[in-house]
């Protein structure tokens, strides 16, 4: 299978320039030459058989094939909401919620945050960079940093759930949804979410996960209930 490369510019030709890191590896890390095939996406959707026809100094000169519309999406909008763990955590946590499907990933700011997010482009960065190695031909959007207040008056409709130590199982609250209705779940920091806060999920009818006796960090709770909503709609 020919690699997979992204570009910045949105594909509507017979051709299309590569840049930045894309053209780089293909420089100066696979000493690439014209009549090299790979594979192109623009993260809209579908894909695009390519090769190589100019290596410039610092860009990549595409000969771009018909289109092929391969969506490798899940069925559903899975939205996650979550006070981002520390250092390199933040990045193995955003590739995996690509891998898994994730539509959107909102970094959150709650009162027990401690966290500093990575900027945007550098978390997008980490999305790309997943997404050419799992296949997915539109990126997992990443929103910005938002508040718990803010989370709660954007999020109105759909099935909403918090993870929380004394919630349902989650057995119960799949009953609950209905087919391809978004989903969007709230994971707090490492310090857990306060009572006010989960008093307010109540009042706005969010629906509170348990995920079993023992603690978990922030990323292996996002993990698993992605996991569980991405794999159950596909067995």
């Amino acid at each position: 299978m020919p690699d997979r490369y992204f570009s910045t510019r949105p594909i509507d030709g017979a051709t299309v320039t590569l840049d930045g890191s894309e053209a780089h590896h293909l420089l100066h890390v696979m000493r690439a030459k014209p009549g090299l095939e790979l594979t192109v996406f623009d993260g809209h959707g579908g894909e695009y058989a390519a090769e190589i026809a100019e290596c410039k100094r610092s860009t990549v000169e595409l000969a771009v094939g018909k289109r092929e519309e391969i969506e490798r999406e899940l069925p559903f909008e899975l939205t996650l909401a979550v006070a981002l763990p520390k250092g390199d955590r933040q990045r193995w946590l955003i590739e995996k919620c690509t891998e898994l499907g994730v539509t959107r990933l909102v970094p959150l700011q709650t009162a027990r945050s401690v966290s500093k997010v990575e900027k945007k482009e550098k978390l997008t960065r980490y999305v790309i960079e997943a997404s050419k190695q799992c296949g997915r031909n539109r990126l997992m959007k990443i929103a910005a940093l938002t508040d718990w207040t803010a989370l709660l008056s954007t999020c109105t409709m759909g099935t909403r759930m918090i993870a929380h130590p004394q919630g349902e199982p989650i057995a119960r609250v799949e009953t609950r949804r209905t087919e391809n209705e978004a989903i969007y779940i709230a994971i707090g920091p490492e310090g857990g979410f306060t009572d006010e806060e989960v008093a307010s999920t109540i009042e706005s009818g969010w629906q509170h996960i348990g995920l079993g006796e023992r603690i978990l960090r922030i990323e292996t709770a996002a993990l698993a209930l992605a996991a569980h909503f991405a794999i159950e709609r596909r067995i």
